[in-house]
């Protein structure tokens, strides 16, 4: 009778143990997925200020110390350069992109992901309109408790 109580008390310990396991994955992966849901806000936030031309928008999603690569274009470095090119962009074209994201990973207060945009951009001095197709990577940091874009890196799919 002894060895039984004892045996029940081990199991039922042992399935406790294995409860909290389970409820620390399951928190844990909740959070992992409030986190991938506030980048993709960010993704489309940044796509609805390019699509507004709104410089200011903009570079308020980056990071002080942000990073811009973008395709035949000199690295932006910091958040000024990352302003003026924007600025020079917004100045000289109209875009309408439609983002579609492939992939997010967060680790810690690090994240990135993968994206594609497709739509078109006019040139403002001629209005003539042409078709746009990118393909991105985002590096995202987490600023007192905000994502911001840290790297953006894009370039043409054709």
């Amino acid at each position: 009778m002894i060895v039984a109580l004892i045996a029940s008390a081990l199991f039922f310990q042992n399935e406790a143990k294995g409860q909290s396991k389970s409820l620390k994955v399951n928190k844990a992966q909740t959070e992992n997925a409030s986190e991938k849901t506030a980048i993709e806000k960010l993704i489309y936030s940044y796509q609805d200020a390019l699509n507004a031309s709104d410089v200011s928008k903009v570079i308020s999603l980056y990071t002080t110390d942000g990073v811009l690569m973008a395709n035949g274009a000199p690295t932006a470095d910091g958040v000024e350069q990352v302003k003026g090119t924007y600025q020079y962009v917004f100045d000289n074209f109209t875009y309408t992109l439609k983002f579609t994201i492939q992939e997010i990973e967060v680790n810690g207060n690090t994240a990135f992901a993968r994206s594609s945009s497709q739509g078109s951009f006019i040139i403002k001095k001629s209005g003539q309109s042409i078709p746009d197709e990118n393909r991105e990577l985002f590096v995202f940091e987490k600023v007192k408790g905000q994502w911001k874009i840290a790297r953006y890196m894009y370039n043409k799919t054709k």
